[in-house]
């Protein structure tokens, strides 16, 4: 019995520790989005970025004035899916004008004009062509909106007064909290190593 007392002794304030390092985390993630990095050079964001991602940190994002095409190829590992939703758009609206016209030509209104066939297909292929494209362009403009989650009038990050000159001349890095391996202290000192100018918090 004396040797079983010590240790559920131990194991209680072992869980007592495991409880108060989880509340302090909770606390410090509560309402906060994330953190922000601000950088005054591309480079140096791109830098940064692959730092991160050579960090283990996943739920990462950049924000720049101008497109940073190496950004996409260190952050965002998985292909977006709208060229798929375009190749389908397109074949929709290719099938969509085929059938329109065949449906005039050789079913509501058929013409024997010069014993030419009903369904004369090569007919059919510059109106099929135009609705192709027309189709296509539609999806790749609807969907490039959806898909970024626009319209957006409000996103955490506008919480932090710096981010205004995300569209002028600055460079941001944002780490989120739901990130595996987001703490608080930890990833701050991480950021600043970057060589941040500045590591801010951003509200929720």
């Amino acid at each position: 019995m004396s040797d079983t007392a010590p240790s559920l002794r131990t194991a209680k304030r072992t869980d007592r520790r495991t409880e108060d390092v989880m509340q302090i985390w909770t606390e410090q993630t509560n309402g906060l989005y994330g953190l922000m990095a601000e950088f005054d050079r591309a480079q140096t964001l791109v830098d940064a970025a692959r730092q991160t991602a050579a960090a283990g940190y996943v739920n990462v994002e950049a924000y720049t004035p101008l497109p940073i095409e190496e950004l996409n190829d260190i952050l965002h590992r998985t292909r977006t899916i709208l060229p798929k939703l375009v190749l389908g758009g397109g074949l929709a609206g290719m099938a969509t004008g085929f059938a329109l016209q065949y449906w005039a030509a050789a079913i509501e209104y058929p013409m024997n004009i010069g014993g030419r066939p009903y369904a004369s297909w090569p007919a059919f292929v510059v109106p099929s062509y135009e609705l192709t494209i027309l189709f296509a362009a539609l999806t790749a403009a609807v969907g490039m909106v959806l898909l970024n989650g626009l319209p957006q009038p409000y996103h955490p990050v506008f919480n932090v007064p710096r981010f205004s000159m995300a569209s002028s001349d600055k460079f941001f890095l944002v780490i989120e909290s739901t990130d595996a391996r987001f703490e608080h202290e930890a990833t701050a000192r991480f950021l600043q190593g970057l060589g941040a100018k500045g590591v801010y918090d951003v509200a929720d």
